[in-house]
């Protein structure tokens, strides 16, 4: 059975890799999917395993031959996901997950209708501003930017298939499982199984 691509976005803050991280380690049947980018690789970060580094031409050749699910750019950098690697995972039976913002987020979904888009936050603006604030990594003007950034996304909620509270992180991942598991078994992703069922009963007609 063909695996389901999944898209989790969400404010910043509201625990995004944290979901990620806990959902790969729990269960084995997902791949998180490496995005390239032309920015160049930090300290300990592998070609392959982060990212997939590419130069600006490389990347650009790669928009010119349609060869990216969606991309952008980001502070003089781009960054996109590469679709040979996630076909490759949802061939092979894998539910992949690409962890985007908004903007890629409806430009997969507009390209591949089937793709399932999961909005993560927290129960509540005051838990965002007291996560933001307590990370301690940033001052007072950047977090408040953060928050009004916050308040234009939440108008695209909707947009999105499911809203996923991010209050317990156990009971989080689960419920991230349980959609995904759902969605692979909805009637328009197993044509060729309801046909061969149809076919094998049709000797009792």
């Amino acid at each position: 059975m063909r695996g389901v691509l999944v898209i989790v976005s969400g404010f910043s803050g509201a625990g995004k890799g944290t979901v990620m991280k806990r959902l790969m380690e729990k269960y084995d049947s997902y791949s998180l999917s490496i995005s390239a980018t032309t920015r160049k690789p930090r300290d300990g970060e592998e070609d392959g395993r982060e990212y997939f580094f590419k130069t600006v031409g490389q990347f650009e050749d790669m928009i010119e031959k349609g060869q990216l699910i969606e991309y952008a750019k980001y502070v003089g950098n781009y960054y996109g996901t590469p679709k040979e690697y996630v076909e490759k995972q949802l061939d092979e039976g894998r539910n992949v997950i690409l962890e985007i913002e908004l903007q890629g987020a409806l430009q997969v979904k507009e390209k591949k209708p089937e793709t399932v888009l999961v909005f993560l936050t927290p129960p509540c603006a005051d838990e965002l501003e007291n996560r933001l604030r307590g990370r301690g990594t940033e001052d007072d003007e950047t977090i408040k930017a953060r928050l009004k950034r916050a308040a234009e996304e939440s108008d695209y909620m909707k947009k999105y298939d499911y809203i996923l509270i991010n209050d317990d992180l156990e009971k989080c991942v689960d419920d991230l499982n349980g959609i995904i598991r759902s969605e692979r078994w909805k009637t328009d992703r197993n044509d060729s199984m309801l046909a061969e069922i149809k076919k094998d009963l049709s000797r009792f007609n």
